[in-house]
């Protein structure tokens, strides 16, 4: 039914998207020089947010949670500040959205579950203190995959996210309702959580930037769980250059983060600038390229042309140990964050989010520890790797994004197969190795969907990666290109 009804709006909402003012097309970047400006205030910026997702929540189903009035109360705030020179920066006043597993002090925090439904943090979550401490506007909290605990974001008790170039499939997940968030124009910026590929699979399926950095350099605290030896937050945004400012003052130590790593924050706006690029790209093809669709193979293909160019060489490469990732039995990891709730409410959860969670519970303890071992093992050898190539490109996804029919009936025979979705083939040994990775726009398939290219760094190698990805997005007009329904 709910499929029905978008696609008798899709001509309602195309005009909506089409008539969108300079305001909603502009990147994060280039709002913040017209605030710092005062060409345009914080509250003209929220409450174009704001009517648009009036407008187009309905259809996309993006957002949880919408703080109209605490939004507008943080804008007029910033820009009474910034009217008497008190700048914070280049997030100061930009309207951004939080995936719905990071806790909000007073907003409520669901993980698209309603096991928490009513949840109420007290506290911020360390990434949304360093938000507000920059004067970033809070619109609200965006739809997910239960408890980020798959591909699709349409296993959510608040119903699935569609896709906002063809609203009858998946947007992708878990960090759905960010991607699609972004890809419209409902915000600016947007956090999201990526596990198995969490940020990178949306940010693909809905044409935008996607970037997972390296494991230790955002914090995770106030962030409910999924698997914490493999979780990172990161941006999702329109361009290279947003996701950058954004990553600036998420990234840094924080001590009382046990998976935060105390490294030097380099300016990563400034360090992606260069004018010649001189890089050696490493192709994997062994996994990353086999089966792939037609379309993203060909897509991929001409980016790696164009790569060639912009740097220097490519050479195909091995990393260690791909086929074998230690991801299963790290669900240990989830069981114990869940073992209460479960027994507590089972029926609370989503039927899939409950048949995955069972299966984590008969990892062993030494299965675990095994796996953990190996997953240490893993990134200190895939760093031998960097001494012969500098970067890694990979297409994101083997696969364009499903109807939300068929991604359902996928979903739920992976989990009797016990199998891993085929949304995460290419994104889940980025987070098993920890690396610093990205997706960018790199063209459509025939149906008109959005192909996403995969870029991924030594550890702490973010400039580089956002080095080659910003001279690749300004060689071609892929993110420029918004949804047309």
């Amino acid at each position: 039914m709910r499929v029905s009804l978008i696609a008798g709006t899709m001509l309602a909402a195309n005009q909506m998207f089409g008539e969108q003012g300079e305001l909603a097309g502009l990147s994060l970047q280039k709002v913040s020089e017209l605030v710092r400006k005062r060409s345009v205030s914080p509250v003209e910026l929220t409450q174009e947010c704001l009517k648009r997702i009036e407008r187009l929540n309905p259809i996309l189903n993006a957002f949880i949670t919408v703080d109209a009035e605490g939004s507008l109360k943080q804008a007029r705030q910033a820009e009474a500040e910034i009217q008497h020179s008190k700048w914070r920066g280049p997030l100061h006043g930009i309207p951004v959205g939080l995936k719905d597993n990071i806790d909000t002090a007073g907003i409520r925090t669901t993980a698209a579950s309603a096991v928490f439904a009513d949840r109420i943090p007290a506290q911020d979550a360390e990434v949304v203190r360093r938000l507000r401490a920059a004067g970033s506007v809070i619109l609200g909290k965006l739809n997910m995959h239960e408890f980020a605990f798959g591909g699709t974001s349409i296993t959510s008790y608040f119903g699935p996210v569609h896709n906002p170039w063809k609203p009858d499939h998946i947007a992708g997940g878990s960090s759905g309702g960010s991607a699609a968030a972004i890809a419209t124009g409902l915000c600016y910026g947007a956090l999201g959580t990526d596990t198995a590929g969490s940020i990178r699979i949306p940010g693909a399926f809905c044409g935008v930037v996607g970037f997972k950095p390296t494991y230790g350099l955002v914090s995770n605290r106030g962030v409910i769980p999924m698997r914490p030896s493999l979780d990172h937050v990161g941006p999702l945004t329109r361009t290279v250059s947003d996701s950058a400012l954004l990553l600036q003052q998420l990234a840094g130590y924080d001590p009382e983060d046990i998976t935060s790593v105390d490294v030097p924050v380099p300016n990563y706006t400034e360090g992606m600038r260069m004018d010649k690029l001189s890089f050696r790209l490493g192709v994997p093809r062994a996994l990353f390229y086999d089966q792939l669709d037609p379309d993203i193979e060909n897509a991929v293909q001409q980016a790696l042309v164009l790569l060639s160019q912009l740097g220097r060489s490519t050479q195909d490469v091995e990393l260690p140990e791909v086929r074998n990732l230690p991801v299963a039995p790290t669900g240990a990891e989830v069981y114990a964050y869940h073992a209460q709730y479960m027994a507590r409410s089972p029926e609370l959860y989503q039927e899939e989010t409950l048949l995955k969670l069972r299966q984590t519970a008969e990892v062993s303890a030494a299965t675990y520890i095994d796996a953990i071992h190996s997953l240490e093992r893993l990134r200190r050898e895939v760093k031998k790797v960097f001494s012969a190539v500098d970067l890694l490109v990979t297409p994101t996804m083997a696969i364009p994004p499903a109807s939300i029919p068929e991604a359902e009936q996928v979903e739920l025979e992976m989990i009797q197969k016990r199998q891993l979705s085929p949304t995460t083939r290419n994104t889940v040994p980025f987070d098993v190795y920890g690396l610093p990775t990205i997706t960018v726009p790199c063209g459509f398939t025939h149906d008109g969907l959005p192909i996403g290219l995969q870029i991924s760094g030594p550890p702490w190698g973010e400039i580089l990666v956002f080095r080659l990805a910003h001279a690749y997005e300004h060689a071609t007009d892929w993110n420029r290109r918004p949804p047309t329904w």
